[in-house]
C-alpha cells in the first residue's frame, strides 16, 4: 500500500519523538525513543513492510471526520459505518519513564466491527524483531529494542503482521498502549491507566497554551503553530528539530531528498521571535541555551546544525533498502550538509543572542565570551566565499544573504556594548560593519535592474533577499529594499507562492530537478509587502498561505503548486515559525525588538 499524501498526516508527540497518524487511521511514521532513533513504523518512505500501525473499521477507508481535541495534541478520527460510529483517540502521554502511544477506541453508536494491523520493523524496516506473547499483549525484542504492546484484545499473527479483530459498541472504550523501552530493561505499560493517562495529557497541553499570549486576528492558526513547535522541542535539552522526518521530497520522484530531524543555527532568530513573541519565555530561554552549548568550542568550526543534544557528528548515508516516499530516492539519514561553511550562521547566532539579551534573558558572562569568540573568526573571515543559507551543493560563491548576515552580527555587537554595557572594540566593530555594508551595496546590488542579487555577479534572485530590511541592513523605504521586493515576486514567483532560488537546470546548487514553492519564504514575502506598504496584498497572501495547511493546521516544507499539495519533510518548524512571525506583524505587533545600527 503507498503511503498517504503529505498532507494527510497528523503529528503525535511525547517532546522527545513524533509520530504521524494518517486518515485511515494508520502511524506510518514513528523513531523510538528520539526523532532521529531509527524508524520502527517507516511506512512512509516504503510500504506497509517497513512497519506501521492500523486501527480502524474493518471495512477500512479514512476517517470521516477527524481533528485535533482543542489546543492539545490529542487527535480523535471518527468513521460513520453502516454498523454505527466509532472514534478512535490518538496521543502520546508526556514523557515518563518510557516512550508510550496510546489508542483508545470508542463507541459512539451501534456497534461497529474493528480491525487492527500491527508491523514492527526496526531500524526502518530493515530489522524483523523476535514476537512474543504476554499476559496482557505481546513484546517484539531485536537488539537493544523492545516495544511492548498491551490490550485487553486478542491478537495474533497473520502473514508477518499481528492482528486482531474486534466490535465496539456504543459506550464501549478498547485501550491499546505500545510502549518502548531498551531491551535490557523489563517494559512498564500504562494500559489500565490509559484513560487517566488521556486525561493527564490534555490538561498538559491546556495548561501550555493557557500561556500563550497572542490575541490577534489569527489566534487558532498561532495557537496550533505554537504548539508544533512545542511538539518538535526535544524536552531533555531545548533543542528544536526542523521537521519530525527525513526524505519527504522537494519534489515527488526527486533526489532532493533530506533529513531534517536536527537542530539548525539558521531558526535561532526566527524562533526565538516567534516564542518570545507569544509568551514562551521557559521555552526560547531553553532553545537559547541549547544554542549557547551548541556553539561553544571552537568558532572555526561553527556548524550550521547539531543533533538534538548537541552532537556534531551526523554522518549521511543512504537506505537503499527503501523504496522512498512514492519512489523518492535516496532516502538519508544523517546531513552531510552539516560540515558546509555558511558563512550567516555567525551573524545568526549573534543575531540571536542578541535578540534574547534584549529580550530581557540574561546571559552567563561566558556567553558574551563565546560571542567575542565568534566575532573574531567573523572579522578575517567575512569576505570568503561560502554554501549559504541554503546549503547550496555546488561552488561557494560570495551570497548577499551571507554578508548581509555577517554585517547584522557585527552590528548586534556594536549593540550590546552601546546598549547592555557589554565589553568590546566597539569603533572597530563599527567600522567592520561599515565596510561590510559598503561592500554589499557595492558588489551585490544590480542598478540597471534596481535590486539585490543572490550572490555577487548574479542575475539570479534568491528569496532571502528579503531579509535585508527585517534585520535592518536597510529600511523599509529604501528605493533599493522595493526594488528587491518587487523583483524576487516578480521572478521567483509560482503562482503567487515563492521557491527559494532558480532550480531549473544549471542552477547555482548543480542538482538535478526542481523543488516546491518554500513555504517559509512566502511569509517572508508577506511580510515585505506589509513593510513596504502593500498591506492589503500581504494579507491576502497570508490567507492563501493559511490556506495550504492540512485540515490539522500543519504545513510541510513546500507546497508544490502544479499538482496543488504538500512537498518536503513535515511538519516543518520553520514553516510554522514564519506563520507565527508573519501573524504578530500583520496584527501589528513588532517581530524584532531592534532594526539594527542603520535601520
Amino acid at each position: 500500500m503507498a503511503s498517504a499524501l503529505i498532507e494527510d498526516y497528523a503529528l503525535l508527540g511525547d517532546l522527545h519523538t513524533a509520530a504521524l497518524l494518517g486518515r485511515d487511521g494508520g502511524i506510518d511514521w514513528l523513531c523510538l525513543p528520539r526523532f532521529d532513533s531509527p524508524a520502527c513504523f517507516a511506512a512512509l518512505l516504503h510500504d506497509e513492510s517497513a512497519g506501521y500501525w492500523r486501527i480502524a473499521p474493518a471495512g477500512g477507508g479514512p476517517a470521516t471526520r477527524r481533528g485535533y481535541r482543542g489546543d492539545t495534541l490529542i487527535v480523535d478520527s471518527e468513521w460513520d459505518t453502516p454498523g454505527g460510529t466509532v472514534r478512535v483517540t490518538d496521543f502520546m502521554p508526556p514523557r515518563g519513564k518510557s516512550a508510550d502511544v496510546v489508542r483508545i477506541v470508542e463507541g459512539v453508536s451501534g456497534r461497529v466491527p474493528m480491525r487492527m494491523d500491527l508491523v514492527i520493523r526496526f531500524d526502518y524496516g530493515n530489522v524483523v524483531p523476535w514476537m512474543r506473547r504476554s499476559d496482557d499483549g505481546l513484546i517484539a525484542v531485536a537488539g537493544p529494542d523492545t516495544v511492548c504492546l498491551s490490550s485487553p484484545v486478542g491478537m495474533r499473527g497473520e502473514n508477518m503482521t499481528t492482528v486482531a479483530e474486534f466490535e465496539v459498541s456504543a459506550g464501549e472504550q478498547v485501550p491499546f498502549v505500545l510502549t518502548h523501552t531498551p531491551s535490557h530493561l523489563l517494559p512498564d505499560t500504562v494500559r489500565s491507566e490509559a484513560v487517566r493517562a488521556l486525561g493527564k495529557t490534555e490538561s498538559f497541553w491546556q495548561n501550555w497554551i493557557d500561556q500563550c499570549s497572542y490575541r490577534g486576528r489569527w489566534a487558532d492558526a498561532v495557537r496550533r503553530a505554537v504548539i508544533t513547535l512545542k511538539a518538535l522541542t526535544y524536552a531533555p535539552t531545548g533543542g528544536i528539530v526542523a521537521a519530525a522526518t527525513t526524505s519527504l521530497p522537494e519534489c515527488i520522484g526527486g533526489v532532493r531528498n533530506w533529513d531534517y530531524r536536527y537542530c539548525w543555527l539558521r531558526d535561532a532568530t526566527f524562533t526565538l521571535q516567534a516564542l518570545l513573541g507569544t509568551g514562551y519565555i521557559a521555552e526560547a530561554k531553553a532553545w537559547r541555551e541549547w544554542l549557547v552549548r551548541a556553539v561553544a568550542g571552537d568558532p572555526a568550526k561553527l556548524q550550521i546544525m547539531y543533533g538534538l543534544d548537541g552532537t556534531r557528528r551526523l554522518p549521511e548515508q543512504m537506505l537503499d533498502w527503501l523504496s522512498g516516499y512514492e519512489g523518492s530516492t535516496p532516502v538519508r539519514t544523517g546531513n552531510e550538509a552539516a560540515g558546509q561553511f555558511q558563512l550567516d550562521v555567525w551573524g545568526e547566532v549573534l543575531d540571536g543572542l542578541n535578540l534574547a539579551l534584549d529580550s530581557g534573558l540574561e546571559c552567563e558572562d561566558t556567553a558574551w565570551d563565546i560571542q567575542r569568540a565568534l566575532l573574531d573568526f567573523l572579522e578575517g573571515h567575512w569576505d570568503s566565499p561560502d554554501a549559504s543559507l541554503w546549503e547550496v551543493r555546488g561552488p561557494q560563491r560570495h551570497f548577499v544573504h551571507s554578508k548581509v548576515m555577517a554585517w547584522a552580527g557585527v552590528d548586534r555587537a556594536v549593540h550590546a556594548v552601546q546598549n547592555h554595557g557589554r565589553e568590546g572594540p566597539v569603533d572597530r566593530w563599527r567600522a567592520l560593519a561599515s565596510a561590510i555594508h559598503a561592500d554589499v551595496c557595492e558588489h551585490g546590488f544590480d542598478t540597471e535592474r534596481g535590486t539585490f542579487t543572490q550572490y555577487y555577479g548574479s542575475a539570479g534572485l534568491d528569496s532571502a533577499l528579503l531579509l535585508i530590511p527585517r534585520v535592518g541592513f536597510l529600511p523599509w523605504d529604501d528605493p533599493r529594499v522595493v526594488g528587491t521586493v518587487e523583483a524576487v515576486q516578480r521572478e521567483l514567483s509560482s503562482d503567487g507562492f515563492l521557491r527559494r532560488y532558480d532550480t531549473s537546470e544549471g542552477s547555482v546548487d548543480g542538482l538535478p530537478g526542481t523543488e516546491g514553492a518554500f513555504l517559509v519564504c512566502t511569509f517572508w514575502l508577506a511580510d515585505a509587502l506589509h513593510g513596504i506598504g502593500r498591506r492589503d496584498e500581504a494579507r491576502a497572501l497570508f490567507e492563501r498561505l493559511l490556506g495550504l495547511r492540512n485540515d490539522v493546521g500543519l504545513l510541510s516544507e513546500e507546497y508544490d503548486t502544479e499538482s496543488g499539495r504538500q512537498v518536503g519533510n513535515t511538519p516543518q518548524a520553520f514553516s510554522m515559525v514564519g506563520l507565527v512571525n508573519t501573524a504578530r506583524g500583520l496584527s501589528g505587533e513588532s517581530t524584532r525588538t531592534k532594526l539594527g545600527a542603520n535601520g
